[in-house]
């Protein structure tokens, strides 16, 4: 039996923002993948988790090359911590591979878990050090509240 994931897609938030346009570009495109993964029907799972893991690979590493490039402080933990996802990514495909369905739907759980704290901390800080380096100065990030007042 097909089974779909009915869940409703988590909302872009502004405070995922950190003011690196590419950063945040990344981001969201990575926040639509998860999205995409969690709602893909069983037969639909292994190429939406191809393409979520071929993101990562590609940002994570974009993220490592300008954390090595500008000397980051933190890199050595921001760096494991990309391993670790990918660890688990690449772990997720081979059980996939082998009929394991449920262990991609706790993935996405995790992921959602996981994404928002990654971005706020350690993407945040190497948003802010990537500016200063290479602009002089901290990234401006402009949120507006959609709350309306009576």
């Amino acid at each position: 039996m097909i089974q779909i994931n009915t869940q409703p897609p988590s909302p872009w938030r502004a405070e995922l923002l950190v003011g690196h346009a590419p950063m945040d570009h990344e981001h969201e495109l990575f926040r639509q993948l998860i999205d995409a993964l969690q709602r893909a029907a069983d037969a639909d799972l292994a190429p939406a988790l191809e393409a979520l893991a071929a993101h990562a690979e590609q940002h994570f590493a974009d993220e490592n090359s300008d954390m090595a490039e500008t000397d980051f402080p933190a890199r050595a933990c921001h760096a494991d911590e990309h391993a670790a996802v990918l660890r688990s990514v690449h772990g997720v495909q081979r059980r996939l591979a082998h009929g394991d369905v449920a262990v991609v739907r706790r993935l996405c759980t995790e992921l959602q878990s996981w994404f928002p704290a990654h971005v706020q901390h350690l993407d945040s800080a190497l948003a802010h050090w990537l500016c200063k380096v290479r602009l002089g100065g901290k990234p401006v990030v402009l949120r507006r509240s959609l709350v309306t007042h009576p």
